[in-house]
């Protein structure tokens, strides 16, 4: 199993936000307020629901420009240094799914099925995301014997954002958002996630879609590339919501306010 993340690599294509050159697009990714927001998300998010996963066997997979400020790799790396999942790779700019796609390849077994899950550097999934995932794909095994590729999606999460007061979260259900949401590949094929637009996921392959409760959080902030408005109708978080915010994802509203508080 294998999940991606593209940390503000610098890609030709793959943003709603539009730029001329790379160098442009590096220029607005690597300004100095929007990284310090991802940061924050990525340490308050996304990555204490991974180190929470009650299956640990995965490899996450983070995909940087090979331009990326040194001084934010080091950031990077020492946030995510108790982590044996992580391989953090860099590339120069090149055509985003191009990119992924062969960064993804270079490090899936060929031996076996690839379980090849998506994430944003804002977001979160539930603690038991993998293991839901690796289940689901042996009770719908069958799919896989006529198709080379299948899709999972999980439907039902949250909308939310952190702050100095802590998470505000409004729940959410959805199709194929591209968070909480795999493909599932044979061995003898060279397709990936990152080939598809997930919102158009379903005019490829077969899909399976799980309406299992709170299986991710997806991140609200100032630079969400999506159009939507995800911070509408955003609620402060009750204590028993954030207990279930713990439970669920790993996600500590205290921890939330003091990374926003810095």
């Amino acid at each position: 199993m294998v999940g991606i993340c593209r940390f503000s690599y610098p890609a030709l294509g793959g943003f709603q936000v539009v730029h001329e050159t790379p160098d442009q697009r590096a220029e607005f990714l690597y300004a100095k307020e929007r990284l310090d927001e991802r940061f924050r998300l990525f340490e308050g998010f996304t990555l204490p629901s991974l180190r929470a996963q009650t299956d640990q066997d995965f490899t996450f997979l983070i995909v940087i420009g090979d331009d990326f400020p040194p001084e934010r790799l080091e950031q990077l790396q020492a946030l995510t240094a108790d982590m044996p999942q992580v391989v953090i790779q860099a590339h120069p700019p090149g055509r985003h799914r191009t990119v992924m796609a062969e960064a993804l390849n270079s490090i899936r077994r060929r031996d076996r099925l690839c379980i090849q899950f998506r994430h944003d550097d804002d977001d979160a999934v539930a603690v038991h995301f993998v293991a839901r995932l690796r289940r689901t794909v042996r009770q719908c095994f069958p799919l896989l014997l006529s198709s080379h590729v299948m899709a999972i999606d999980y439907t039902r999460g949250f909308n939310a954002s952190g702050g100095p007061d802590g998470i505000a979260a409004q729940p959410v259900q959805r199709l194929f958002l591209g968070v909480a949401f795999a493909v599932v590949v044979r061995p003898d094929t060279e397709l990936t996630v990152m080939n598809f637009t997930h919102f158009d996921i379903w005019k490829h392959m077969p899909t399976i879609t799980r309406k299992d409760p709170n299986m991710w959080v997806r991140g609200a902030n100032d630079f969400n590339d999506s159009g939507e408005a995800l911070a509408r109708d955003l609620a402060p978080l009750t204590p028993e919501q954030e207990a279930m915010f713990q439970r669920r994802f790993g996600i500590n509203a205290d921890r939330v306010r003091a990374i926003w508080r810095r």
